[in-house]
């Protein structure tokens, strides 16, 4: 197929663009091609908006700041057009701001902006990646890691409407979500935000989030959606964060490039791009930082695939483009981003970028192209919310914890054991299990999540608070250690494991470590060690962003749970352990593995040829005999992991 032509900015662009041009008809190539589809209407009222705004207003609308370091006086003066709360940032800086101080603030910014650009609102974007997880109160759905074991794209369109809902009751109109990595390296600590392993499951799983997010955008109801993050954020060596994606332009395609064609056919209006950098391996050629990269930002994504929406920079990412600072990146702009998220050196970046302007380094053609781009996307939206700003518009409690029982990957399981009569007594151990931080792990109130506590979750129910909803609390002892309790005087042992919450950077696994997950927590085993084979059988669920070695804490189990980071509805856990109600049937475990299962410490790859169990893995707890054999039970010291 004949690569389309390509248009005089572009060609300019790319001109310019160094090394980066090299091989670039093969790189644009390798994608398929997308036909425009345009509103005459909208395009009619885009272009009218557009020949009202000065220079300064243009820009204005380009820069995005974070609520903790702009005030509406000052959208005002400067004409901002969009801003962003970032994960801890609340109104007031106060974590348990209620719904409707977050849309009083909304309401505030938006008054300021239509003072200075009659007719054009103001939008606000959140990363609101598992539910709305920055608002006290919200429910938290699983993360993606979790949604993509279940494979269920309905339900996966049901979280999105149910998110778009507690968005908009906030005053909110735009998600920094869904995450569409496809993951190559496990070690990298954004794992659990991508669906899995397998790029048709990801297209899938992809496509199903935007429609969910934005069905009823023209109404009030949805939300913008942000296809994130463009290209490769999965791909990188060793898996480190913001690190460098080595692929051949059809890798990159096919693999890397298979949730944005799945979001673009669901008519995602924004995109997000990567941190990451991309080193093209057929053509041996380094094309640097994504956030600077012309062939992939306009050629690719805006010309060969017609994308009509708005390309948002990442958290002070065109800092990272050679030759450029947070405050100052016209490489950037010219390379194809339209909204630049400058969260505190936004004021500086305004004046640089009106001089870059003026001096004729950003042409004003590139600036009118980014500003029409916002208008295209703000006016295929109502602003005005239809969701009320109460506590209950951002909850959705039986449709999280049906998410939680579809997700859950039984790896391990003795005949019998499971469900639990209605009349065990059962001996709980471990921390996580009465932690809502590990239950619902980063992007969870705070961007880490680890100053998060049981009180920044009062919707939420741990799964040891919902086993004694379930069984009565005269049934169930808890016990951190279990130290102070005879397992033997108990029908099972319920053991809660896991990693500590964690988000992009601080959740990679370093390359002098590996994934053995008792080497890290050795706290964990330790718990294990005091109640296994002490005479009554143990059940252990892991909490965990990605998927571990755990063969030393699978041979002290007698059943294995991979609970991922459920989120708030710990009743959803305890319906995969517990039997239920008379006359309902137990659904037993549905969920199956969207990554692949580590056989070895050092097995970080998904594309490991003698996983423990591959993609697809897992058991219904239905079996009538043992089908898991006690595993190669790791010694320590640990080996460093080759390079």
């Amino acid at each position: 197929m004949r690569q389309a032509p390509l248009s005089i900015a572009t060609a300019l662009l790319l001109a310019t663009a160094g090394s980066q041009a090299s091989g670039t008809d093969s790189i644009v190539q390798a994608w398929p091609t997308r036909q425009p589809q345009r509103d005459a209407a909208l395009e009619a009222r885009v272009e009218a908006a557009l020949k009202t705004l000065s220079l300064r207003q243009k820009v204005g609308q380009i820069v995005q700041p974070e609520i903790r370091a702009i005030t509406p006086a000052e959208v005002r003066e400067y004409a901002i057009g969009t801003v962003l709360n970032g994960g801890g940032g609340w109104p007031g800086d106060d974590r348990a701001a209620s719904p409707a101080q977050w849309k009083a603030l909304s309401e505030q910014f938006q008054a300021a902006a239509l003072q200075a650009t009659p007719g054009i609102p103001l939008i606000w974007g959140t990363d609101a990646v598992h539910g709305h997880n920055n608002v006290r109160g919200a429910t938290l759905f699983p993360h993606n890691i979790g949604l993509g074991a279940t494979r269920n794209a309905d339900l996966v369109r049901d979280i999105g409407r149910a998110t778009a809902r507690a968005v908009r009751a906030s005053g909110l109109h735009w998600t920094f979500a869904p995450t569409l990595a496809v993951v190559q390296d496990v070690r990298w600590g954004r794992t659990y935000e991508s669906f899995g392993s397998d790029p048709a499951l990801v297209r899938q799983l992809g496509r199903a989030a935007v429609e969910g997010l934005q069905d009823g955008l023209k109404d009030g109801r949805g939300v913008l959606a942000t296809a994130k993050h463009y290209v490769a954020d999965g791909g990188t060596r060793r898996g480190i964060d913001q690190g460098v994606a080595q692929a051949t332009p059809t890798e990159l395609a096919q693999v890397h490039g298979a949730g944005y064609l799945g979001a673009l056919d669901a008519g995602v209006l924004t995109v997000m791009a990567s941190f990451s950098s991309w080193t093209d391996t057929a053509a041996y050629v380094e094309h640097g930082k994504m956030h600077g990269n012309p062939t992939l930002l306009t050629g690719v994504l805006k010309e060969r695939l017609a994308f009509d929406g708005l390309v948002v920079s990442d958290w002070d990412g065109v800092g990272q483009v050679p030759g450029c600072k947070n405050e100052d990146c016209p490489a950037a702009i010219n390379a194809g981003i339209d909204v630049v998220m400058v969260p505190f050196h936004w004021k500086a970046f305004f004046d640089n970028t009106v001089r870059a302007v003026e001096q004729g380094r950003i042409p004003t053609a590139r600036l009118d192209d980014a500003v029409r781009r916002i208008l295209r996307v703000k006016f295929s939206m109502a602003i005005p919310s239809a969701v009320p700003a109460t506590v209950e518009a951002l909850q959705a409690p039986a449709l999280a914890r049906r998410a939680v029982r579809e997700s859950l990957v039984l790896l391990k399981h003795k005949p019998g054991l499971l469900p639990l009569k209605r009349t065990a007594r059962v001996l709980v151990v471990g921390a996580a299990a009465d932690s809502m931080a590990q239950q619902a792990g980063g992007w969870s109130v705070s961007w880490q999540a680890r100053d998060a506590s049981n009180a920044d979750f009062p919707q939420g129910t741990t799964l040891l608070v919902a086993l004694r909803q379930r069984l009565g609390d005269a049934q169930v002892t808890f016990d951190v250690d279990g130290s102070r309790h005879d397992p033997a005087r108990f029908d099972a042992v319920v053991a809660v494991i896991g990693e500590a919450p964690y988000a992009e950077g601080e959740g990679d696994i370093r390359v002098t470590e590996n994934l053995r997950h008792s080497k890290r927590y050795p706290q964990d085993l330790a718990v294990l060690h005091k109640v296994a084979g002490r005479g009554a059988p143990v059940i252990t669920l892991l909490y965990s962003g990605r998927p571990l070695y755990v063969n030393d804490l699978l041979n002290r189990s007698d059943a294995f749970v991979a609970a991922w980071l459920p989120g708030t509805e710990g009743a959803g856990l305890v319906d995969a352990l517990v039997a239920p109600d008379a006359g309902n049937t137990w659904p037993g475990f549905t969920g199956r593995l969207s990554f692949p299962w580590p056989s070895s410490a050092c097995q970080f790859s998904v594309h490991a040829t003698q996983p423990q169990w591959p993609v697809g893995g897992g058991l219904s707890g239905k079996e009538t005999r043992a089908v898991i054999l006690p595993l190669p039970d790791p010694a320590d010291p640990q080996p460093l992991c080759p390079l």
